[in-house]
């Protein structure tokens, strides 16, 4: 078989071939009456060497990508395990038991846990620490009284099953004193906080939808172009209700008898309006704009972790 043969054509800076021109310098001899003299002076050839071929410069320009710094992405992590349950350290929850499957951290922890256990269990997100002052009506837990966490306990109530988490700690809580023990597997990434993936606490304030001026609001990602999808961990000072903005929608051909928001009677929202009834929860979303809210008047506390993409 014959061997192929190859052609490379290679455009390149020719100012990397350049030689300059070489220069003769030569001074015309000159006669005197007296004894003549020839003056010459030796030509000289001034010649730049390229200090880099083309191909090592196209090189240079294919391996770039190679030395640029990579951001750090978050790995997933997954591990499985069995503990027993000890008393559980906070205050007010001394005649509970506690198994902590991802201790306290200043990352936020995201994933999904599955367990089996040999009593019917409460899964147990921290928020926090909180900042001083931010507990307001929220529930808290604490082992010294000084450093708080927002509480969110979801009462599963059952013995087996799985559930999606976000939060600085993850533990599996049981409201007796009797010990437990639970059989588990967790695949989580501990992420550092950036605009989407952040914890936090905020008051609300007078929500500014047209007929919702009775009702308080406290925005948790404001209105994008792009769609976000995540999970949103809760602890609120009272009950509250979950919003989703999708849109803007285009009044005249999407307004047709679903609920909507707007604030001006121009930019329209389709409303995704979602009444947990519980003061904390966990909620995986999708929507262009993600919100907690409540039909009172006064303002409420919420302590929030969300972890968003978009």
């Amino acid at each position: 078989m014959e061997t192929p043969r190859y052609v490379v054509t290679i455009y390149a800076d020719q100012e990397n071939f350049k030689k300059s021109t070489p220069t003769t310098n030569t001074t015309t001899p000159t006669t005197n009456t007296t004894t003549p003299t020839t003056n010459t002076t030796t030509p000289t050839t001034n010649t730049t060497t390229p200090t880099t071929t083309p191909v090592e410069n196209m090189s240079k320009v294919q391996n770039m990508s190679q030395i640029i710094p990579m951001m750090e992405t978050p790995m997933w992590i997954t591990k499985t395990g069995t503990l027993t349950s000890v008393q559980d350290p906070g205050q007010g929850h001394e005649n509970h038991q506690l198994a902590i499957i991802l201790p306290p951290s200043d990352k936020v922890y995201t994933g999904v846990i599955s367990w089996t256990s040999s009593k019917p269990i409460q899964i147990v997100e921290l928020t926090g620490p909180l900042g001083s002052g931010n507990d307001k009506g929220q529930p808290i837990w604490t082992t010294d009284g000084k450093t708080k966490f927002a509480l969110t306990l979801v009462d599963v109530n059952e013995t087996t099953g799985s559930f999606s988490f976000t939060g600085n700690a993850l533990a599996v809580h049981y409201p007796k004193s009797s010990s437990f023990t639970v059989s588990y597997a967790v695949s989580y990434m501990g992420s550092s906080a950036s605009d989407m993936v952040k914890t936090g606490t905020l008051t609300s304030v007078q929500d500014p939808g047209q007929g919702h001026e009775s009702h308080q609001l406290a925005l948790i990602l404001p209105p994008s172009e792009k769609a976000y999808h995540g999970i949103l961990t809760y602890s609120a000072s009272e009950p509250v209700q979950l919003v989703s903005l999708i849109g803007p929608i285009d009044p005249a051909v999407d307004k047709k008898g679903q609920m909507v928001y707007t604030m001006d009677g121009k930019t329209w929202f389709a409303l995704v309006f979602i009444e947990p009834g519980t003061q904390a929860g966990t909620w995986e979303f999708a929507g262009n704009a993600i919100a907690v809210h409540t039909k009172n008047i006064t303002p409420f506390q919420v302590s929030y972790t969300v972890d968003a993409h978009n």
